[in-house]
């Protein structure tokens, strides 16, 4: 703020460009979430059509809890999609934004973001409350609908940069392909033997991974490594 603008005026700038430029990033966010609800809807509707010999304990299928969440349950696999109501923005040292294209304008560096977690059906299903969820993918988007996805494999390879073009349905029907591959491909591995010689009655209680649960294979590389 100049030391000879008024405050008042300062504050009105700001609510008519953040503020304003926050809004409607929200907003795309939304309707990106909606999208992406059907783009799954669609994805589960295409691979159960495919599969030729039916088991009926083998559920596929797309829930709404509310608004902000969704799950896709894959046989074993359950998929969270979480749309963040807050607008943020990446670390300055992050490769969006210090590319040209917020450069050029800096508000559009605030993104929306939609978190997609990757639980055991079983977890939800027996209530563990100590069994992880894994973060398999953030789909970013601004105001202009340009978007950007953090992920594993795939998903961080074809859209780790800011895309040249607004988000499509498409691009959300590609997302949901690469998540459920990616989750039904990270198989479970179990605790090692010592780990889980010995368990306290509390653990039995909660039906605690110590009982013989597993870590997704794939994941625990990724966001595990260096844990004890």
């Amino acid at each position: 703020m100049s030391t000879n603008q008024n405050p008042i005026d300062s504050i009105a700038n700001l609510i008519e460009s953040k503020s304003a430029v926050k809004q409607k990033t929200y907003r795309t966010l939304c309707k990106n979430f909606k999208d992406l609800e059907n783009e799954a809807k669609n994805v589960i509707k295409q691979i159960s059509e495919k599969i030729v010999e039916k088991d009926k304990d083998i559920e596929l299928s797309v829930t709404k809890i509310s608004n902000q969440e969704f799950q896709v349950r894959i046989a074993g696999d359950l998929l969270v999609f979480l749309l963040h109501t807050n607008i943020i923005t990446l670390d300055d040292t992050h490769g969006f934004s210090k590319s040209p294209y917020v450069q050029e304008e800096p508000l559009r560096k605030y993104l929306g973001q939609i978190n997609i977690y990757n639980f055991m059906a079983d977890s939800l299903k027996f209530n563990r409350l100590n069994d992880p969820g894994y973060l398999v993918a953030r789909v970013f988007c601004n105001y202009e609908n340009h978007f950007l996805v953090e992920g594993e494999r795939q998903l961080n390879f074809m859209f780790e940069n800011v895309s040249p073009k607004p988000l499509t349905k498409t691009d959300l029907n590609i997302i949901v392909q690469l998540v459920i591959s990616q989750s039904i491909e990270s198989d479970l591995i179990t605790s090692p033997f010592p780990s889980i010689r010995v368990i306290s009655l509390n653990e039995k209680m909660e039906r605690t991974q110590a009982l013989g649960g597993g870590h997704k294979i794939g994941f625990q590389m990724s966001y595990q490594q260096g844990i004890e």
